[in-house]
């Protein structure tokens, strides 16, 4: 018996972006762990490996975590994926590992394709440190909070929100951090419509006012003594 849960990195996109070791994985894994079924099927298909999806979102996964871990424990190795990227960090599965360590049950990451890194080594900032910011409050007065602590770093802050709701956030982002921030927007990473916004916040809004898209993005900004 085995008993190992993998963290297994997929594309955020480009599905040429997956390692051997990753694909070695899936095809070895008893089951694989998903967010969704029709996303995890449908990378699953791509690669010609036919495996039983079990689903972790949420919705669930305080609920079935425990028998998830439980079944690895038992004897099984399992991969665990997100909708793309890498699992965990923005993205379920930390209570399923929390809980699989606590069974003594072996928990291995396979690295692999990051948005936010990705973001950030194209971004021309200094990341040698970083502040990630994660997904911000949806209320309004919530997230001008949350941007406010970001406005005096030193450090980049990499920012990470949902496609519909960059208009919100990029106007937010003007009216704390000022227009001339500097700032890039990285859309639909490794994909033939890849797009980096760069410059100021207030040319990033004009950028996005004159072609709106509705992608996945990350935003990250410059930090507060570099303007």
């Amino acid at each position: 018996m085995s008993s190992t849960l993998y963290i297994v990195s997929t594309p955020i996109g480009n599905y040429d972006d997956i390692t051997l070791r990753a694909l070695n994985v899936l095809k070895g894994a008893d089951f694989v762990i998903c967010e969704e079924f029709k996303l995890g099927n449908r990378l699953l298909r791509y690669y010609g490996i036919d495996k039983p999806l079990e689903s972790l979102n949420e919705h669930n996964e305080l609920r079935d975590a425990e028998v998830v871990a439980g079944r690895i424990r038992d004897g099984a190795d399992a991969a665990l994926i997100c909708d793309a990227g890498t699992p965990v960090l923005a993205d379920p599965g930390g209570t399923l590992v929390r809980i699989a360590l606590k069974l003594g049950v072996k928990v291995v990451p396979v690295p692999g394709a990051s948005s936010i890194l990705a973001a950030l080594v194209v971004s021309g900032f200094d990341i040698g440190r970083f502040h990630y910011a994660g997904f911000l409050p949806r209320k309004k007065e919530e997230r001008i909070k949350a941007l406010e602590e970001l406005r005096t770093l030193e450090t980049v802050s990499v920012i990470m929100e949902a496609p519909y709701r960059f208009a919100p956030l990029i106007e937010d982002c003007v009216a704390v951090f000022g227009k001339g921030r500097r700032a890039i927007a990285a859309v639909d990473l490794t994909l033939p419509g890849e797009r980096v916004l760069r410059g100021s916040l207030g040319e990033i809004r004009r950028e996005y006012a004159k072609t709106p898209f509705k992608a996945e993005f990350v935003l990250v900004v410059d930090g507060s003594k570099k303007n």
